[in-house]
């Protein structure tokens, strides 16, 4: 009996450390197949202890490293439930580009479920993105908000006007910075996955970065 018991505890034990072994690369396999649908994957590392967590989709640390990501708003959510429900994730692509707009050096970090995110836009990217005559940039950060000033010229005459993007129930919306101009706000994400709580933005050379925050909802 004492031998059939050592037997079946030796079982178990090679089978989890089978599992410790084999359970993470198949979770990275896994992942790089379904990030590869929006750009190219450089690098995907998963870790979990005890690895058998990892088959109920759990993991304690996972890291992406990517050349380029093509997605649009609505997509954001998708990429970031691909990740699983891990603790910690790093990610970060050296270009993103969301809609018409490239941004470059995008990082990403989710812990517990808080999100914090920057990425880098320049002026030669934001004038791209941009129909000819306009132009857009930040001119003031503060509490969650960014003023943005947006300019167009037309026959020869510059017009100039300031919106707020702000988040709000979640959203992503921007609105003229006048009195009651939230009546006149448009909603530019909304996810129902992701809650947005702030963005920002700081000076960089030849163009500008920004910043959001957020949690998983």
């Amino acid at each position: 009996m004492r031998r059939i018991a050592a037997a079946a505890v030796l079982v178990v034990l090679a089978g989890l450390v089978a599992a410790q072994l084999l359970l993470p690369g198949i979770a990275e396999n896994r992942l790089r197949d379904r990030l590869a649908r929006d750009g190219h994957v450089d690098s995907v590392h998963v870790s979990a202890f005890p690895a058998i967590k990892l088959l109920w989709g759990h993991a304690d640390r996972v890291t992406v490293r990517m050349a380029n990501v093509r997605t649009g708003t609505g997509r954001l959510g998708h990429l970031l439930a691909s990740t699983g429900d891990a603790g910690r994730v790093d990610a970060t692509a050296r270009e993103l580009d969301v809609l018409s707009l490239r941004l470059r050096d995008a990082k990403l970090r989710r812990r517990n479920g808080r999100l914090e995110g920057e990425a880098t836009v320049t002026d030669a990217d934001l004038r791209a993105a941009l129909p000819p005559g306009f132009d857009v940039r930040p001119v003031a950060s503060g509490n969650g908000q960014l003023v943005l000033r947006g300019s167009v010229t037309l026959f020869g005459a510059t017009v100039t006007a300031n919106a707020v993007l702000l988040a709000q129930d979640g959203r992503l919306k921007i609105a003229p910075d006048v009195p009651f101009g939230g009546f006149a706000a448009l909603t530019v994400f909304s996810d129902p996955r992701v809650h947005v709580d702030g963005v920002g933005a700081r000076g960089a050379p030849g163009g500008f970065v920004v910043t959001a925050r957020g949690r998983l909802t």
